[in-house]
């Protein structure tokens, strides 16, 4: 182990104490924030608008600021892009972290020089914390590479615009950009094939100790390496590469066939960014729960899942939670976000300290019947029958069929790319819709009751995702593929892809 790395397994430590000591205080440190925003935000457009000055306890809180999805917070947001300062926060925002809506197009999601600390010093604890509870910081001896999106940056209304994981790449600190890779020039590349080439190239023969990015564009990685060097597996190329971060999605669908092109299982660490704030990592190699990020200028709200498309659904604080209940988590942070709704959906499964579970998208489920199917128990359903078997699976989704062209009752279908096939498809496919009953009681019922029929499964060929998320321009980056549709938008594309 060098200097460098000897100096950081201490500051580790320290990072490690503060971690430890926050985790024992999160519903007063949550008090704290809440009345911290609002005294800051008092003086701009929105706090004049909302009555800040009226605000002295959650409920008057509650009152004041309704929950917003992005177009509802849009004229204010166009306020600053046409040059107003103070409206959100004071000031104006030192970034906007440009990213795609389902419904609003383009969205411009403020990050400001005090929300800023959020997004790098989170992932620096999440890396420090796990430093110090393996005593590994070894990995600064080698080279670490992110695969994130191009950090040039566009001119929105006179501020930086850009792809999040772009914008981070302005604001890492010195001490981990001597042993970063990419280079710049490539990180550039738009192009993620292209791009793809350049980073193997400048990997191929440097001493690689950890890799992060989305699991499907870090596969694709390991996939290119190992064609390019004829290598079996990824640790006969980088012997020493020893910890993977990765953040975005679910990894479980991908563990297996990640670790079969590493060779083994390494050490990981799962984080939850998101553009609008760093939401909680996983703080404990033997728990896949991850610690909710409670004091870093986000003051958190959740709404019961059940409600989050009310007009004015109940809100409650950390304090007010349940376990094992799923929420649509809103947040306040001093970006100016207020009362604001990212589309995800949380689980507590534990609360000291306050641990929680991704389960999906607020839109991303499927209820064609009232059943409300989640991607959590479309994922749990599907890895648990196909692990028994010993299938591995690239890829799925999954969308209602109404009216199947065929006739009879609707169902579910299910689009998947295998790695291997199971032997009998349709007693594999009996066996998910079994454990989708075990998952979701609703769906039960239906199936009972002969409303819906068994789920259907449909094979596609190989690369199939890969050759629909280029068709649709998201092919890397942070893209991902969404789990559940509630309509047949995706379906319909992927069946030019299904298996004949």
């Amino acid at each position: 182990m060098n200097i460098k790395s000897r100096i950081i397994l201490k500051a580790a430590g320290f990072v490690a104490a503060g971690i430890n000591k926050w985790k024992k205080n999160a519903i007063r440190d949550q008090e704290v924030i809440m009345k911290t925003l609002i005294k800051k935000g008092q003086n701009t457009v929105f706090g004049n608008d909302h009555h800040f000055d009226q605000i002295d306890s959650y409920e008057a809180f509650k009152k004041n600021i309704p929950v917003r999805d992005y177009e509802e917070l849009r004229p204010y947001i166009d306020m600053i892009i046409d040059g107003k300062k103070d409206v959100l926060w004071p000031g104006k925002p030192k970034y906007f972290a440009k990213t795609s809506g389902t419904t609003s197009g383009v969205k411009y999601i403020p990050i400001t020089h005090e929300s800023m600390p959020n997004h790098i010093r989170t992932a620096r604890n999440a890396m420090l914390n796990y430093f110090h509870q393996s005593k590994k910081a070894d990995v600064f001896d080698g080279k670490l590479i992110f695969l994130s999106g191009s950090p040039v940056l566009e001119s929105k209304g006179g501020i930086k615009t850009g792809r999040l994981s772009g914008i981070v790449n302005h604001e890492i600190p010195s001490w981990v950009r001597t042993n970063q890779l990419p280079s710049y020039e490539t990180n550039c590349i738009d192009d993620w094939e292209t791009k793809l080439e350049h980073i193997t190239k400048e990997t191929l023969h440097q001493d690689m100790r950890l890799i992060s990015g989305i699991p499907p564009w870090v596969q694709m990685f390991y996939e290119k390496i190992l064609e390019v060097t004829g290598k079996k597996t990824v640790k006969e190329i980088f012997p020493n590469y020893s910890l993977f971060m990765y953040g975005g999605v679910n990894f479980e669908p991908y563990r297996a066939k990640l670790e079969e092109l590493v060779g083994q299982r390494i050490d990981s660490i799962e984080t939850y960014p998101a553009s609008e704030g760093f939401i909680a990592f996983q703080d404990d190699q033997h728990d896949n729960a991850l610690l909710l990020n409670t004091k870093s200028g986000i003051f958190f709200e959740f709404i019961p899942s059940e409600s989050a498309f009310e007009k004015d659904p109940p809100r409650y604080n950390l304090n007010e939670v349940e376990l094992n209940t799923d929420y649509a988590l809103v947040i306040n942070n001093n970006a100016g976000l207020w009362g604001y709704s990212i589309g995800d959906c949380v689980r507590f499964v534990s609360m000291d300290p306050y641990k929680l579970l991704v389960t999906g998208r607020i839109k991303h489920f499927i209820s064609a019947f009232g059943e409300h199917v989640i991607g959590k128990e479309v994922e749990e359903a599907l890895l648990k029958v196909a692990n028994e078997k010993n299938i591995r699976i690239i890829e799925f989704t999954v969308a209602p069929q109404v009216s199947p062209p065929e006739g009879g009752q609707p169902y579910h279908e299910w689009f998947v790319e295998f790695s291997n096939l199971p032997a009998d498809l349709n007693k594999f496919a009996q066996e998910v819709d079994d454990e989708m009953c075990v998952q979701n009681i609703y769906y039960k019922d239906l199936i009972e009751g002969n409303i819906l029929r068994p789920l259907k499964i449909k094979i596609l060929q190989k690369d199939s995702f890969r050759n629909y998320m280029k068709s649709q321009g998201k092919l890397g980056g942070q893209n991902k593929v969404p789990r559940l549709s509630n309509d047949r938008k995706i379906a319909d594309e992927l069946g030019a892809f299904i298996e004949n």
